[in-house]
């Protein structure tokens, strides 16, 4: 994982597909407000709102998040939580 001020970088543990290319990482950018909002408009539940909120950040379809393997998918869960973590609080 690295990360930096405005995004992070997750190496995954098997290829995946993210928009029809195969890729051995994936990137969230950081959230703005208007992300946040966008994805819980249009959520159903928290998993669903989650799914929309990083499909968007990392610029992919919430098909391609859908297709990682688990440990994939919390590597990235745990990126983005690294990410907007203010450590001056």
């Amino acid at each position: 994982m690295v990360l930096q001020a405005d995004r992070v970088t997750v190496t995954l543990t098997a290829p995946a597909q993210a928009n029809s290319v195969q890729v051995d990482r994936l990137s969230l950018r950081a959230p703005t407000v208007r992300d946040i909002r966008n994805a819980q408009a249009g959520a159903g539940d928290e998993e669903q709102r989650e799914l929309n909120l990083f499909a968007s950040l990392a610029e992919v379809g919430v098909q391609d998040l859908e297709g990682l393997v688990l440990k994939d998918y919390t590597r990235l869960q745990a990126g983005y939580f690294r990410l907007v973590r203010d450590d001056e609080l």
